[in-house]
């Protein structure tokens, strides 16, 4: 078993959650975390988000004597550019990188994936269903239901053409629209795994077949043109 967990987003009662990577509150939640997990040593530790009020380098500084001190094996960061990234490289090696990425968020596969693959550090992609809107799972009526402001919503019309895309292509496979926005995540160089949510037996049933498919390069660059340069809310 591998423990992962986070630190960044410290929670202050009764509702407030904020964004703090200064080093005393980094120590303070790791510290925490291996209290309530009951463990000796977080297997990967990572940063949420990048901090504005705090200089990366003090972040990453309390990370690195985090690992010394073996209370972390590998440590990783979320959501970081190349800029950052060079600067956390400059004190220790960055293990791990969790980015966003999925056929509608592609922006990272023209920088910072390259930046993890020439560094050798690994990346943990997260949403490769698009907060879930290319598993299948969102009808029209769905859509609508979702608030005026969110960007599923707004696109719904060009959510749902391009579902149904990806519904013939998985119909030729066997698997589902998910399963295979997925296995399209996964294709990509430099990406060692995803991150995939599930509320139910059912969702985990509809994609966990993701890294079984394969892709052969006429299909990829089938899927991989659906979206094109189409973004989120457009």
């Amino acid at each position: 078993m591998l423990v992962f967990s986070k630190c960044g987003h410290p929670w202050d009662p009764p509702d407030r959650i904020r964004t703090d990577l200064s080093a005393g509150s980094i120590r303070l939640e790791c510290e925490g975390s291996l209290r309530r997990l009951g463990v000796e040593r977080i297997d990967l530790y990572q940063f949420h988000h990048a901090d504005p009020r705090t200089p990366v380098e003090a972040s990453w500084g309390m990370m690195a004597e985090l690992v010394e001190e073996a209370k972390v094996r590998w440590a990783g960061v979320s959501n970081f550019d190349v800029e950052l990234l060079d600067r956390c490289e400059a004190i220790r090696h960055v293990d791990c990188l969790q980015p966003e990425l999925s056929l509608l968020r592609r922006d990272v596969l023209s920088d910072v994936i390259p930046w993890c693959d020439a560094h050798g550090t690994g990346v943990i992609a997260y949403s490769p269903k698009a907060t879930g809107v290319l598993s299948g799972a969102y009808d029209a009526a769905r859509l609508e239901e979702l608030p005026a402001d969110d960007w599923r919503r707004a696109s719904s019309a060009r959510i749902l053409a391009l579902v149904e895309r990806l519904r013939q292509i998985a119909s030729r496979t066997g698997v589902t629209p998910g399963a295979i926005a997925v296995a399209w995540a996964l294709s990509n160089d430099g990406v060692s795994g995803v991150i995939c949510g599930a509320r139910s037996p059912e969702q985990v049933d509809g994609w966990i077949e993701s890294a079984d498919v394969h892709l052969d390069p006429e299909t990829l660059a089938e899927i991989g043109s659906l979206a094109g340069d189409w973004e989120p809310g457009d």
